[in-house]
């Protein structure tokens, strides 16, 4: 029965809506910018290659055709789901929408972990419903089971995601530690130059604290899910400050990921905090207004 507390607990539907927003905004930005070459291989189906799902599923080969639909479709659903109007027809559309087009952007061999979080958050998200819509849902303060189970479900992805990276790493080195060990960042740097990278080559030493430090933060990283408030703000804190590194040496960002870090935060408190804060500032003019009135008055007798 704890067991099952866990994963499924009462979490207010306010940060639902809130994720709602931001994960379908930048599903947007993803398709510009990250897995954005899906409609080029649409005009080259004779070089697709598709991925295992895609073959289970029997997927179409990607077209022109169908590639310029799937775009036009992500964008009007993600713009509806964004509002948190008709959350759960826009979110069932996202879903397998957005799962396709990653799909396809990923048939040349290289397959990003970073979207792992994200594509299952947008297949979580439509099972929460709502009784606000738009506006009013950011401020919803009830408690929902549907809800907790979703924010659990991205927020045991998110961690997946540095967990199964530090297993990879001991798995590709034959289960030996020796990843951390290498001089796999020296290598990284040399391929990927850059200011901060290149003037840490003079320093390999750090560079290897650097590696012991990542791949043990990632395999302790499922910790994380049973820390709370200040604690597991840390934790959140050190792999934000990890993907800085990285993108300051590397220039990697891991951007799908990091936005899923949302899922740990308290979003729910942020209409009552700035309502709350509305009200000081109205109590306070109120309050000034009625000393202002009482000076005249006493100015006038």
């Amino acid at each position: 029965m704890r067991l099952v507390n866990w994963f499924t607990p009462a979490i207010a539907l306010g940060r639902i809506a809130w994720l709602r927003t931001v994960l379908y905004l930048f599903v947007i930005l993803d398709m510009h910018a990250f897995v954005r070459d899906t409609r080029d291989k649409g005009e080259h189906p004779d070089l697709y290659q598709p991925l295992l799902l895609e073959r289970l599923l029997h997927l179409p080969t990607p077209s022109v055709a169908n590639t310029t639909a799937l775009y036009i479709v992500l964008i009007v659903a993600c713009l509806i789901g964004a509002t948190n109007y008709f959350p759960r027809i826009a979110g069932w559309i996202v879903a397998p929408a957005f799962t396709w087009w990653v799909l396809i952007g990923m048939s040349d061999g290289k397959v990003d972990h970073d979207h792992l979080a994200l594509v299952i958050a947008l297949w979580v998200l439509p099972t929460v419903g709502g009784a606000r819509r738009g506006r009013a849902s950011y401020g919803d303060q009830t408690r929902s089971e549907a809800a907790g189970w979703a924010i659990r479900c991205i927020q045991i992805c998110v961690i997946a995601t540095y967990f199964l990276s530090s297993v990879a790493k001991l798995r590709s080195a034959g289960w030996a530690l020796t990843w951390p060990g290498s001089a796999v960042l020296t290598w990284a740097i040399v391929r990927r130059p850059h200011p901060v990278g290149e003037w840490l080559l003079h320093y390999p030493w750090v560079l290897h604290v650097m590696q012991w430090v990542g791949i043990i933060g990632e395999f302790c990283s499922p910790v994380i899910l049973w820390l709370k408030g200040r604690w597991q703000l840390f934790g959140a804190l050190f792999f934000l400050g990890f993907h800085a590194a990285n993108t300051a040496i590397l220039l990697i960002h891991f951007l799908p990921t990091v936005v899923c870090w949302l899922a740990f935060a308290p979003l729910e408190r942020i209409v009552p905090w700035f309502q709350a804060r509305r009200s000081d500032h109205s109590g306070e003019t109120e309050h000034e207004a009625e000393e202002g009135r009482e000076a005249q008055q006493q100015a006038g007798a």
